[in-house]
């Protein structure tokens, strides 16, 4: 079904010529249809969703969310399914609404020990052979509880990937099984109290001892107190400590030489006493707004004396005698490849930020299909999400949901790539890629998840609503693996570097090549017919849209780029980039965007159910729409869009949303969660109220 503007399109690119009495009648009829039963599109052959009050009689209803459902299943489903019936078998498991910091932590602890020994997983194992098969089962355990998920990362991806990516084979040997096994809990030692995202700067050090034939690890001040180490508070025994590695007499004039940045396995507790070790100090970072069940602690080292053998020494070792070896020319290429390894958080925690964002969606959309409020006089009260306002807070939600899945998918399989290959240009993709995504998607669920409990009222801010838990737990998620802004400054940083390569006869990377085909294009003013179609056919044709996603993105380099060089001139480099960091982080922003659409279509033209495939169509013009609309003020500036079409797009991007509205009730029934993980009563998929007055005690 057409809007009114769209049809006015067809005929023609020109402006409107109807009366202002007649479009106003004519806006009053398509308002009118978000409180009537209007007839499904014919063109996305979609039938209504059921409501609540069973006003709306979805046909066929379970069988679309069960082709979609079947269509976004990963071949790791089954996977993730073992781990939901495992922790459903066992209530003593599962987390409760209100616990304590210490019988969280003991609690988060005993779920990963019941996952690893009870339920026969081995993520280490997982990770190395099957990433994709590791990030399922990581999700599936934030699903129980997202500081469970949480902690399987620090001792998985961060202390188990930093002995697989950073080490070699004597280490793994070493210690493979007790870090899969839980022998080994682990932490991961990177972050200083004066420094977490500028890893460069690190200064705790780990001077070489030659007559020992030990590395001394030190911490010189409190600035460089390791911070916020998750396990470290109570669990961990080793930590992976990120140091300055000093070689005495071997720079210029026989003073120290700094090697720069390198890993070092550092025991930290006694295996069997769990006493903290000597020289080592361990002081809990308490409590905190979210994640409790995961114990942050603060690490300081005395002279801490370790044998040479714990250097992780993939890129960089030291002889008996003092002399150190790299496959690698300067510090700064040891630094970029070390760092380079250790992506697979960044994709863990991308890929773990679309499991909470569905959840949250789900609550929300079950709950604004189930809540009745107000209505036409002597009528029954209608759904809240029949509300326009209610559509356009959650439709371009779930849209974005149904986006981000496709793009994170695409990630893991990426990065997957990246460890069977170790090509050096997926390295390059997956690091820039993990960082924007990483980035953009938090972000936005860290927004929605707020307008989410917003749009349930009052129930929404119940705790066993879990709107508070999520928005806690979920909002560090924006910081550690990288700051969400410094990750957007690497991408954008990355698009500078592929920009002048290209002008300097280079090729570009494969995530980037878009910008290939539009060299030329954002030179050029825009086509003053096109930039004046609002037919539907048009404005839904992918095509347009990811050509508007990429105009767009290839303005904004080209712009920062000439505003760069100009002020570089009188502030230098650093000064220059501060100037045009706001440009820098839109311009990350919008290339993330493009990448996310471009997966999205690309997901929908493979799906080989056709009905299936409409409605993954119907909402992938909802999200690509409701972006250029969101920005439209970029697009008018530039002459891309006219005022008409702009026009156009707000008006089709509200249809859609009601169009999306109408299918709702499938398309968050296809995410095929299990109550155990939905948990909200006011988000089941029956008797939420009942369920709701019996937590209460009716």
């Amino acid at each position: 079904m057409a809007t009114a503007a769209s049809r006015s399109g067809r005929r023609g690119g020109g402006g409107n010529d109807e009366d202002d009495r007649t479009a106003a009648m004519r806006r009053l009829r398509v308002l009118s249809l978000h409180l009537e039963d209007p007839s499904p599109s014919s063109e996305a052959g979609l039938a209504p969703a059921a409501c609540a009050a069973g006003r709306r009689r979805a046909t066929g209803g379970a069988d679309a969310a069960a082709a979609l459902a079947a269509y976004l299943r990963g071949r790791h489903r089954d996977t993730q399914a073992r781990v939901f019936e495992f922790f459903l078998s066992r209530p003593d498991l599962q987390t409760p609404v209100e616990m304590t910091t210490a019988a969280h932590r003991e609690l988060c602890f005993r779920q990963l020990c019941a996952l690893v020994r009870e339920a026969g997983v081995r993520p280490l194992s997982l990770m190395a052979n099957d990433p994709a098969e590791y990030f399922a089962v990581m999700e599936a355990a934030g699903g129980a509880d997202i500081s469970l998920g949480v902690k399987l990362g620090v001792q998985y991806s961060l202390w188990g990937g930093s002995i697989i990516n950073l080490g070699t084979k004597k280490h793994r040997d070493r210690f493979f099984d007790g870090i899969d096994n839980l022998d080994y809990p682990g932490c991961f030692a990177m972050t200083e109290l004066h420094h977490g995202s500028n890893v460069q700067a690190l200064q705790t050090t780990a001077t070489f001892d030659p007559v020992t034939d030990e590395f001394i690890i030190n911490t010189p001040n409190d600035g460089a107190i390791k911070w916020w180490i998750g396990n470290a508070a109570l669990h961990g025994k080793f930590a992976t400590v990120f140091a300055r590695l000093i070689l005495p007499l071997q720079g210029k004039g026989g003073d120290p030489a700094d090697m720069g940045i390198h890993a070092f396995i550092v025991p930290i507790r006694d295996l069997d006493t769990n006493a903290v070790l000597p020289g080592i100090e361990i002081n809990d970072c308490g409590h905190k707004i979210g994640l409790n069940g995961v114990d942050n602690g603060a690490l300081r080292f005395r002279s801490v004396r370790i044998p040479r053998d714990n250097l992780l020494n993939r890129f960089g070792d030291v002889s008996r005698d003092g002399k150190y070896t790299s496959s690698l020319p300067t510090i700064n290429k040891r630094f970029a490849a070390t760092l380079g390894e250790l992506v697979g958080g960044r994709v863990g925690i991308a890929y773990s930020s679309v499991g909470i964002l569905k959840v949250s969606v789900t609550i929300a959309v079950r709950y604004a299909l189930l809540r009745q409020q107000f209505g036409p006089p002597k009528k029954p009260e209608i759904s809240v999400l029949d509300y326009q306002s209610h559509q356009h807070k959650l439709m371009p939600m779930l849209a974005s949901s149904y986006a981000f899945h496709f793009a994170t998918r695409y990630l893991v399989d990426k990065y997957s790539e990246m460890k069977k290959t170790n090509d050096e240009d997926v390295m390059a993709d997956v690091h820039v890629l993990s960082s924007g995504l990483k980035a953009y998607i938090t972000s936005y669920t860290a927004k929605s998840i707020s307008v989410c409990r917003e749009s349930c009222g009052g129930h929404g801010y119940a705790a066993v609503n879990r709107f508070g838990a999520l928005r806690n737990d979920h909002d560090i998620f924006q910081t550690f693996e990288g700051d969400n802004t410094v990750l957007l400054q690497q991408v954008a940083g990355d698009l500078l570097k592929q920009y002048q390569e290209k002008f300097k006869g280079g090729t570009l990377s494969a995530t980037w090549n878009y910008l290939r085909d539009s060299m030329g294009t954002y030179l050029s003013q825009p086509n003053p017919v096109t930039s004046r179609w609002e037919g539907e056919d048009h404005l839904r044709d992918p095509n347009f849209q990811l050509d508007a996603f990429r105009y767009r993105t290839s303005r904004l380099l080209h712009s920062v780029a000439a505003r760069l060089q100009k002020h570089s001139k009188t502030l230098g480099g650093f000064g220059a980039w501060n100037r045009c960091l706001n440009h820098l982080l839109t311009l990350a922003e919008s290339h993330i965007e493009s990448v996310i659409l471009a997966k999205f279509i690309e997901a929908v033209k493979r799906c080989p159910d056709e009905k299936t495939r409409e409605l993954l169509k119907l909402v992938c013009d909802l999200y690509a729409l409701d972006r250029i609309w969101k920005d439209i003020g970029t697009y008018r500036n530039v002459d891309y869009v006219a005022p008409n079409k702009a026009k156009a797009i707000h008006k089709l991007a509200d249809y859609l949303s009601y169009q999306v509205r109408l299918v709702a009730q499938e398309l968050v029934d296809a995410f095929d969660l299990p109550d155990l993980i939905i948990r909200a009563p006011i988000g089941m998929q029956s008797e939420a109220y009942a369920q709701y007055t019996q937590h209460v005690g009716f």
